[in-house]
């Protein structure tokens, strides 16, 4: 099953997602206008939006809710990609400049904001207080990531459990919070575990291939420049398996290269990461990961939509960018 495929069972409501998208990004302020859609129309693959209509439909929802929540996840996460490539310090995403490389990083921050708190007013709208609990936790702890990763960063000594629990705190809260909206609204209280067990396993299966992708993608696939962890000295699983199973000698090229000289031994730690297993050992967590996924699903009944939630998963590890 294709992306393509899974985007045909929910064709309309996919459209009318972006619509609501174009509608509540309008701004008196035109910078906000013209930073948003630059952002918004910049070629992204909109699943998390995707994972909120797949789900709720799973679960039999009949209204048109998922499709106002849908648009405030994605406003989340677009205000998270803003707000990154400041942090980063990133001037690519998605084969584009970053908005912070065209208007500056006080522009982004603040229109960044903007997004959040849109957000906010937007997710209200339903009047049910279980979705503002969902949606401002998933916030806070996706802030709690953002801070954890920054620490980790330059930290050669990060273990695996730390960097785990960055991407559950940093990417996977969101696919969690997506996933949660399906049963919430239907009002099936019963399969809130599953869709969040779901939702929690692929965002990590996600992020788990991202960062083996920061090592064999090819560059224009990508969408981003090859070795930006690395630049960053972000301290991602395929570095932490090398840190613990390489010779003495590689070793200490990936600790110089975690600790101060980043993408000027880019070269040299994507050779010993080829060669160390640690691609592969990656891709096999992720595998781990998104039958966990797919697992988590066995108390929904079987439907297309069922088997469009489970080839997402399997589309997350089987993808070149």
């Amino acid at each position: 099953m294709t992306l393509s495929d899974i985007q045909s069972l929910i064709q309309d409501d996919i459209q009318a997602v972006d619509q609501l998208i174009l509608k509540r990004l309008s701004s008196d302020v035109v910078l906000i206008n013209q930073i948003g859609h630059y952002i918004i129309n910049s070629g992204g693959k909109r699943l998390r939006p995707l994972l909120v209509l797949l789900s709720a439909r799973a679960c039999g929802y009949q209204g048109s809710e998922h499709c106002l929540m849908a648009a405030v996840i994605e406003f989340i996460h677009t205000s998270t990609l803003l707000h990154d490539d400041v942090v980063d310090e990133s001037d690519t995403r998605r084969g584009n400049k970053t908005a912070n490389e065209v208007w500056g990083n006080a522009a982004s921050v603040l229109v960044g904001d903007f997004l959040y708190s849109r957000s906010f007013e937007m997710m209200v709208e339903p009047g049910n207080i279980r979705i503002m609990q969902v949606m401002s936790e998933a916030t806070n702890v996706i802030a709690e990531g953002e801070v954890l990763q920054l620490l980790n960063c330059h930290d050669a000594d990060t273990t695996k459990a730390r960097y785990m629990e960055v991407i559950h705190r940093k990417t996977a809260k969101l696919f969690e919070a997506a996933t949660q909206m399906g049963p919430i609204l239907a009002n099936k209280p019963e399969l809130e575990e599953a869709f969040i067990a779901y939702g929690r396993h692929l965002g990590a299966a996600f992020q788990l291939i991202d960062d083996v992708l920061d090592y064999t993608a090819d560059e224009s696939e990508l969408g981003k420049n090859v070795g930006d962890d690395l630049a960053e000295g972000k301290p991602t699983l395929p570095l932490i398996y090398t840190l613990e199973s390489g010779s003495k000698e590689e070793k200490e090229i990936i600790r110089r290269a975690i600790e101060s000289e980043g993408v000027t031994l880019l070269n040299e730690v994507t050779q010993i990461i080829k060669q160390s297993g640690a691609i592969e050992y990656t891709q096999n967590v992720a595998q781990e990961e998104a039958a966990l996924a797919k697992m988590a699903l066995t108390p929904l009944e079987d439907s297309p939509l069922k088997t469009a939630l489970c080839a997402l998963a399997d589309l997350a590890v089987n993808r070149t960018h």
